[in-house]
């Protein structure tokens, strides 16, 4: 990075790293090492001061509006911020601490005024309305960023009068605190709990793998205990399987399930409440009829009602399929003497005894042929045989955490494409989940700049000596964050506003989970899936058993997302008008009206979603991950239908229409473009096992 591309950064104190024009570091990458908690506020307030400069001199300009100097001028604006901020919200969610906390609640508050202060400037405003894309014969591109700063300028108010943008920008900033505050109490609830496996018989039914993983989980929290289940969901998942004291289940899946609701200062009821609310007074004050509404008139659903006819097309469906598969774990309840009804903390357990049967499949087989070196490997060979990408490891560059790994991703011609870090395990400083993001997005209008993309995961880390081992669903989610990875990585665009994932939220998650159809293509697992000691490949009987297995237990695994979407979709239609919404009430009475089984909860109850309220971006959008996979579904089958799950033909329209075609186009013309037309819901039916 240029002086010129830090501007306002250069009069901070010698000893801030921010002060320095380029840091020159491998790979340009920031240098987490020398970066300390007290260096962010000064850099936050220098960066600020000059974006804010810059932004007076563009809606200040004596010279007619063009998209030169007003749009292009506002695209080449606040890097020296994006600079600061793509570094600490990294962190805050990957590798946190109380310092690093304190800093985001205050300067939270003041990015959202300053965002507001910006979307809700006349001046800016005027100009950007006067520019004429005809007059100036613009290209493709520049009309398409045109038109995404009017939508993004009308989505934040700037056709309001100057009370209501007051309003807007107050509920703004509120909002960026609420959202703050419910992230970090979700974080000290998972941080907080640990379940003692101290004695032998609490580690009943526990395979080595597990066992073993306990024992570090302990270690890191302290060393009071010799074997410990947290919050991860690489423990907890894998203890509920295997566990065979019911108690302890029961103890564990309460604890996962009672996040955010337990009272006391981490309760996060009130703060979804006053969300719910300040999200629906803004919709209205934007002329929507529901935070719903507003929320997907710039998606690919368009409206409400379309999302929730996906999403009852696929409920109905899937509450058959599920019932079927309770009946059959309740019959294995009674054939082994379980004088009880069986319960959420059960399901697990005798899903994993039915699939052995079943299937015969055993999940510590299967781990034992996907150790963590190996589905990364199979990650990166994908994409080089679609793509033709390479990857080199970087072993001697900064990082933020040791066990964050580094490679250079490039073209076959041996062309950069950008840098790309794992963050792979869990750690009490990490919030839970899976997710990529960016330290730095493509673009060309500053220079020819590379992204610098990072993916994060949570992980049971494996004890010294030994390798880190995956569940197939682990492997998955491995495969759906590195194609996100990959959006983020094979952008090319000119301007930053269209970059890699920054498009429809409906149409987001179609790379990730497109991706994810190369894991299970006998193909990949052939040539990848190794034993972690032997390096002997799976064989083909338990491979063949593997995939024949794909479609066990979706009844489950459908109901608790479409149930979470429904719930995310109804609150942010029909709550917000009053003020004492009973969170727990409605989620039942939502699951009420569409009988929700008592024997499976929310795949996200409402109290941590972290998805819809540490921030708006999947807000009454929970459902886009279903929309996304009816595209994924379709899309896979252009590689079948050409014969060759990688097609070089099909993999270049992919890489031109959605991988690296950013914002670019609307979805469904990008879609259209790749695919020819646009999709049918037969595909994902057929993926889940769900079609009649």
């Amino acid at each position: 990075m240029t002086t010129a591309q830090n501007p306002g950064l250069a009069d901070l104190p010698a000893g801030n790293p921010y002060s320095e024009a380029a840091w020159g570091t491998p790979a340009e990458l920031p240098p987490f090492e020398r970066i300390r908690p007290e260096h962010y506020l000064p850099a936050f307030e220098a960066a600020l001061a000059a974006h804010d400069a810059e932004i007076a001199a563009i809606a200040g300009e004596a010279a007619a509006p063009s998209f030169s100097n007003t749009v292009a001028a506002m695209e080449r604006a606040g890097l020296a911020l994006d600079r600061v901020a793509g570094v600490f919200y990294n962190l805050t969610g990957s590798h946190t601490n109380p310092e690093l906390q304190a800093i985001e609640r205050t300067i939270g508050p003041k990015l959202s005024r300053h965002g507001s202060a910006i979307y809700l400037n006349p001046e800016l405003w005027s100009r950007i309305s006067a520019v004429d894309a005809d007059a100036e014969g613009l290209g493709d591109e520049e009309r398409r960023v045109l038109s995404r700063y009017r939508t993004r300028f009308r989505r934040a108010g700037a056709d309001l009068g100057p009370e209501d943008k007051l309003r807007v920008a107050e509920i703004a900033a509120r909002m960026s605190e609420l959202g703050t505050q419910f992230s970090q109490n979700l974080l000290a609830d998972e941080s907080r709990f640990l379940l003692p496996l101290d004695a032998a018989e609490d580690r009943a039914g526990l395979p080595d793998f597990l066992v073993a993983s306990a024992a570090d989980a302990a270690k890191e929290r302290g060393g009071a205990h010799s074997h410990v289940v947290t919050l991860s969901r690489s423990l907890i998942e894998p203890f509920l399987v295997s566990s065979t004291r019911r108690d302890l289940r029961e103890r564990a899946y309460e604890a996962w399930i009672r996040r955010g609701e337990g009272g006391g200062d981490t309760d996060n009821r009130g703060i979804i409440r006053e969300i719910v609310q300040l999200r629906a007074e803004r919709a209205r004050l934007l002329g929507f009829d529901s935070f719903a509404h507003f929320k997907l008139d710039d998606t690919m659903a368009a409206t409400p009602d379309a999302a929730m006819d996906l999403l009852r097309e696929v409920w109905t469906p899937a509450l058959k399929r599920a019932g079927a598969e309770r009946d059959r774990l309740q019959a294995i309840v009674q054939a082994e003497g379980g004088n009880f009804a069986l319960q959420a903390h059960d399901w697990r357990h005798y899903a994993e005894k039915l699939r052995r049967a079943e299937h015969d499949l055993d999940e510590s087989e299967i781990k034992a042929y996907l150790p963590l070196d190996s589905v990364i490997h199979a990650a990166f060979d994908t994409a080089s045989r679609l793509f033709g990408l390479t990857f080199a490891e970087l072993p001697d560059v900064p990082r933020y955490h040791p066990d964050v790994r580094a490679w250079r991703v490039g073209n076959a011609d041996g062309s950069e494409v950008g840098t790309f870090l794992g963050d792979y395990f869990a750690r009490p400083t990490k919030r839970s989940g899976a997710w990529m993001s960016a330290f730095r997005s493509q673009e060309r209008l500053t220079g020819d700049v590379k992204p610098i993309i990072v993916n994060v995961m949570n992980f049971a880390k494996a004890p010294a000596g030994e390798a880190p081992l995956l569940s197939f669903d682990d492997a998955r989610t491995l495969f759906h964050e590195f194609g996100h990875a990959l959006h983020g990585l094979l952008s090319d665009v000119t301007y930053p506003v269209l970059a890699g994932t920054a498009v429809s939220g409906d149409f987001v998650e179609l790379p990730s989970q497109l991706y994810e159809h190369w894991l299970e293509q006998p193909e990949v697992l052939r040539t990848h899936a190794r034993h972690h000691r032997t390096g002997e490949p799976m064989p083909e009987a338990l491979l063949t058993k593997l995939l024949a297995a794909r479609t066990f237990n979706q009844g489950l695994a459908t109901v608790e997302y479409t149930s979470s979407a429904i719930v995310d979709m109804t609150l942010h239609l029909s709550a917000g008008g009053e003020d004492g919404l009973d969170v727990g009430a409605f989620e039942a009475d939502a699951l009420e009206r569409i009988a929700m089984p008592s024997e499976i909860n929310m795949r996200h109850r409402t109290p941590h979603f972290a998805h819809i309220f540490s921030g708006d971006g999947y807000a009454a959008g929970y459902y886009s991950y279903l929309w996304s996979e009816v595209l994924d579904a379709d899309a896979f089958d252009a590689f079948r239908e050409a014969g060759d799950i990688f097609d070089p033909a099909t993999a270049k329209r992919l890489r031109t229409y959605v991988y690296g075609a950013g914002n670019l186009r609307d979805p469904r013309e990008a879609y259209t473009a790749f695919r020819g037309r646009l999709p049918s819901t037969g595909p994902l039916l057929r993926k889940r096992g769900l079609a009649a």
